[in-house]
């Protein structure tokens, strides 16, 4: 499902970030296949959905590797240097159509609108490096171009270190995987397709309308925030995380050119925001069935121009669960999904400046999808998302051409269809449909300006390619 694009979505809830303007994909990159000698196929199902052994490759911290290596150790055999002869890198470069039931209005010219069947050429291009830094240590890191902002930015990062335990006196110990996590978006670490980082669909419209809201974990910090966490992973089926955030904003100017963060700046983390995350996972023969929990709480501060980084904060409070079940065979692939996260927030300053009318808001996001491949070649996904939450007049304003909502609500649903081809492991063609039954709190006339729910109706085919 596409969301509003960044800024627009933030300043309707009046808590906005101010992002750096590029989109977050998620991703699968040769650069693994590269340094393990292994096909794609063997850490994923269709890109960028994990396999167990892909999950066991990043919680090992994406050291795995299966070719010649730069090494030094010292007399005791303890490694100072261990480096991929050639450096893990590749390309990524996304290409899309997009077209809407109805064409959305024009942004400067009333009455007029905008052109429909957006091509993107690009839609997003990525650089990567992925793979080992040095012995016990990897990274996946990802520059992008995107299309809107016509820039190139940090995207999804995430540095591991990673290391293995297990008593050797006792034969009935059991093995552990501990490691830290430095990461710039707040599930992007996890690996389970099932949380927000990696979650279904894997490529979305950017040059179509979406809900106004969605919970804070759902991607709002993306890119914004820097994070430094601890990790562990207990024989094979247990995983447990603790992560803390900070405000990391690309492009800040504050004081000196390059910070501190200060009244220029909006919404910024106050003290340190803590994300957890605990999940369980059960393989057997062909089959993988996870369950988990995760969470975060986080306190903002306006701030803004002429605004000092003190005061009242806006809370967010967000608890979610996720399941993901997979039957993986030599032919055939299933995955079923779902996730619920519930936001309370408490919006102190928001509600102090009159950008919010209630104290104490909610937001609800459930997501469900299921999908099949064929010979690792031809499959199809289904999804169905639900967004609910409380009734705001300011943070859900009516009037505004497409993003308003004459409910004064976010609640968006609808449902999501997609066929892939893939001709080869890391190339993919996409056509997908996504089509709203409700859209920001009505199904006909929901912006008070006479659009309804199905005009939002988008039809999108994508062109992905890795190499």
């Amino acid at each position: 499902m596409a969301t509003l694009p960044y800024a627009k979505k933030l300043s309707a809830l009046m808590i906005g970030l101010s992002g750096i303007g590029i989109s977050v994909t998620a991703q699968a990159v040769p650069s693994f296949a590269r340094q393990t000698g292994l096909a794609c196929m063997a850490c994923h199902t269709q890109f960028p959905e994990l396999t167990p052994f892909g999950r066991q490759f990043k919680l090992n911290g994406y050291v795995a590797d299966n070719m010649k290596q730069i090494q030094t150790t010292t007399l005791s055999h303890r490694d100072l240097l261990l480096l991929n002869q050639t450096p893990p890198l590749s390309l990524m470069f996304q290409a899309s159509v997009t077209r809407t039931s109805k064409a959305l209005p024009d942004s400067a010219v009333t009455g007029a609108l905008a052109q429909n069947g957006q091509a993107q050429f690009p839609q997003q291009a990525s650089l990567f490096y992925a793979g080992r830094i040095a012995p016990k240590l990897g990274a996946f890191i990802q520059m992008t171009y995107d299309a809107g902002s016509g820039s190139w930015g940090m995207d999804n990062t995430d540095i591991r270190f990673a290391d293995r335990y297990q008593n050797p006196l006792l034969a009935s110990s059991k093995p552990l995987v501990w490691g830290l996590t430095l990461n710039n978006n707040p599930t992007v670490q996890d690996v389970w397709n099932s949380t927000p980082g990696w979650g279904f669909p894997y490529g979305s419209p950017s040059a179509a309308p979406g809900s106004v809201a969605s919970p804070l974990l759902d991607g709002t910090l993306a890119g914004d925030v820097g994070g430094l966490g601890a990790y562990v992973w207990w024989n094979n089926w247990l995983y447990a995380e603790i992560t803390g955030y900070r405000t990391a904003r690309q492009g800040a100017t504050g004081i000196t050119g390059q910070g501190p963060l200060d009244s220029g700046d909006s919404n910024v983390i106050s003290g340190i925001a803590p994300y957890w995350r605990i999940a369980a996972e059960k393989d057997w023969g062909p089959n993988a069935l996870e369950v988990g929990l995760l969470g975060m709480d986080t306190r903002l501060l306006p701030g803004g121009t002429g605004t000092a980084l003190s005061g009242p904060t806006n809370n967010f409070n967000d608890i979610g669960m996720d399941t993901q079940y997979q039957w993986i065979t030599e032919h055939q692939d299933i995955t079923l999904q779902g996730r619920y996260i519930h936001e309370s927030q408490t919006l102190g300053a928001a509600f102090a400046s009159g950008g919010a009318s209630n104290l104490k808001d909610k937001l609800n996001e459930l997501r469900l999808t299921a999908s099949y491949l064929y010979a690792h070649q031809i499959g199809g996904t289904f999804g169905f998302f639900n967004t609910t939450g409380t009734s705001d007049a300011a943070l859900y304003p009516s009037g505004s051409a497409y993003s308003g909502s004459a409910n004064n609500s976010p609640d968006t649903r609808g449902y999501v269809a997609e066929l892939d081809y893939l001709p080869w492991l890391n190339t993919k063609f996409s056509l997908q449909y996504t089509m709203y039954t409700k859209f920001n709190g009505g199904s006909s006339n929901y912006d008070g300006l006479g659009r309804s729910a199905s005009d939002n109706n988008t039809l999108y085919l994508l062109g992905w390619f890795n190499f």
